[in-house]
C-alpha cells in the first residue's frame, strides 16, 4: 500500500472502531493481508471468517457495519481469532474448540484497554478460565449495546434467552416473523412463518417476541 492508502484505510477504520484501536487492527489486517468486509446488517450473524483457499487466496473476514465501535471491535477479534487458529492449527480442530477459545482470550488482552472501564470488569471475568463461560459472553455482548446510538436505558432481549418455539421477530425488522427451532452452535435454525423457509439466525440478535 502507499503511504496514501493507508492513511484512507485508517480512516475508514476510524468510522467504525474505537480509534485508539485503529493502528493494532490496521497492522493485523495487513500484515495476514486480510480483506475486510463490512456489510450491511445481517439477520444471521455479526461476522464471518473465511480462510484460504484454491479458489480464495487470501484471508477474509467480514462485519457488520451498523456495530457500535465496542461492539464492533469484540466482533473482529473473535473473526481474527479464527485467522489465528487457521494459521496454527488449519482445519484440524473444532470452529469454537479449545484452540480457538485460547487465540479469542489472547486477543482479547491484547485489545482490553480500547474497551471501556466496565467492559473490560467483564471481558477479564470472562477470559479468566477455560472453557469460556457462554454466559458471561452473553452478559459482555448485553453490556455492549449500552454503546448503541440509540440505547435508551432499557435492555434488549436476544434470540438466545427464549425458549425454542418461541415466535419473535428481529428488533427493527417487524415484516418478518420467526419461530425458532433448534440452536447450532452460535445459531438458531428458525422458520420464517410466512414462507415457511428456515434460516440460520444468530443467536445474539436482538429480538422482540411476538404476542
Amino acid at each position: 500500500m502507499s503511504p496514501q492508502e493507508i492513511d484512507n484505510y485508517k480512516k475508514t477504520l476510524a468510522h467504525y472502531l474505537p480509534p485508539a484501536a485503529v493502528d493494532n487492527v490496521f497492522d493485523f489486517l495487513n500484515s495476514n493481508s486480510v480483506y475486510l468486509h463490512i456489510t450491511r446488517q445481517r439477520r444471521t450473524k455479526l461476522g464471518d471468517y473465511r480462510c484460504i483457499q484454491r479458489n480464495h487466496n487470501y484471508h477474509e473476514i467480514s462485519v457488520n457495519g451498523d456495530l457500535n465501535p465496542y461492539f464492533f471491535l469484540l466482533v473482529l477479534v473473535h473473526e481474527m481469532a479464527h485467522l489465528n487458529c487457521f494459521l496454527h492449527h488449519g482445519n484440524r480442530v473444532q470452529p469454537h474448540g479449545h484452540e480457538w477459545q485460547d487465540e479469542y482470550r489472547q486477543l482479547i488482552r491484547f485489545y482490553l484497554p480500547y474497551f471501556p472501564e466496565e467492559v473490560q470488569v467483564l471481558l477479564k471475568k470472562y477470559i479468566g478460565h477455560l472453557p469460556l463461560n457462554r454466559a458471561m459472553g452473553k452478559e459482555v455482548e448485553k453490556l455492549l449495546h449500552h454503546y448503541d446510538p440509540d440505547y435508551d436505558g432499557t435492555e434488549q432481549t436476544i434470540l438466545n434467552e427464549l425458549a425454542p418455539g418461541t415466535r419473535f421477530h428481529i428488533e427493527g425488522q417487524s415484516s418478518h416473523h420467526f419461530q425458532s427451532i433448534e440452536k447450532r452452535r452460535t445459531r438458531w435454525i428458525c422458520v420464517e412463518l410466512a414462507s415457511g423457509k428456515r434460516f440460520l439466525v444468530s443467536g445474539t440478535a436482538p429480538v422482540v417476541v411476538d404476542p
